[in-house]
């Protein structure tokens, strides 16, 4: 396997760790020059983009994560590097497109799927639309392997919720009915690599935990774990909250994860905020 990812980012970070890939099997793209030099030095083959050409480098690829987002509401892989994709679609074995469930917009808290119809309320969620629409239109006329991997709030080292527990800037934002889905990053790892393991072209995953939950509960659970208080409540009314942290609140609902689980045969490590909360803490006290 030969993987070229665009955008080195938090996610796409913990996959190559997953994957412990042989010396030169990887290759990144990042919008600094000075990243791509650090990356370099770290072993990883780096380019920046755009900015790039990057048909040399699709055509030596067997697989190709996509983990850049839509920027002023269009795909910035695409803008680059579609002809480039074209051409060289039926030498890559997989392309995966990192999305997000923000393209199912608001469900009162109800269930949705993969077959549930696409609604999003926001303009990140309308862009991403978007783009899966494009990538899947590349399959559909051009035969690229495409897969759409729809994630729920990520959270993993690093983005847990204890250091704000901790120095008292955590808050407990209660909205009546409001439930997020999520998920923890090495579970995106492992759906990853299980869906390279068995490519489907043109098939779409939910991912996320088995367990969708009010975002208080959270702060509430993490704060047991370190034998703090909760934070008080706030209600949403009043929480002052910037305009992207509101957005999120604008849109409830419990996300379906079978198929990732009956297709490709994952068995999550953390299928719910407890277990990866627990893991995560264990981890900070071993360092």
């Amino acid at each position: 396997m030969k993987l070229l990812i665009f955008g080195y980012g938090y996610t796409a970070r913990h996959l190559v760790a997953e994957m412990t890939p042989a010396p030169g099997a990887v290759r990144v793209t990042t919008r600094s020059a000075d990243k791509a030099a650090r990356l370099a030095t770290a072993g990883l083959e780096a380019r920046v983009f755009p900015g790039t050409d990057m048909a040399g480098d699709l055509d030596w690829a067997t697989h190709v994560l996509i983990s850049a987002g839509p920027e002023d509401g269009h795909d910035p892989v695409l803008a680059e590097a579609r002809d480039a994709f074209i051409r060289h679609a039926q030498g890559l074995v997989w392309v995966g497109y990192l999305s997000t469930t923000g393209v199912y917009g608001d469900h009162g808290g109800g269930w949705v799927d993969e077959a549930t119809p696409l609604a999003p309320t926001t303009d990140r969620g309308r862009a991403r639309v978007a783009a899966e629409a494009e990538w899947m239109g590349l399959h559909a006329q051009h035969g690229l392997p495409v897969h759409v991997f729809r994630l729920a709030g990520i959270y993993g080292p690093g983005r847990g919720p204890f250091a704000k527990v901790r120095d008292g800037s955590a808050r407990r934002i209660v909205k009546p009915g409001q439930v997020f889905s999520r998920t923890h990053v090495e579970d995106i790892a492992q759906v990853l690599t299980a869906s390279m393991a068995r490519p489907d072209p043109g098939a779409i995953y939910n991912v996320c935990d088995d367990d969708p939950a009010p975002p208080q509960d959270v702060i509430a659970h993490a704060a047991e774990l370190l034998g703090l208080p909760p934070p008080p409540e706030v209600p949403f009314d009043t929480a002052s909250l910037s305009p992207m942290a509101a957005s999120f609140y604008a849109e409830s609902k419990r996300v379906d994860n079978r198929r990732i689980k009956e297709d490709l045969g994952v068995r999550l490590r953390y299928p719910d905020y407890r277990a990866g909360l627990a893991a995560l803490l264990l981890a900070e006290d071993a360092i």
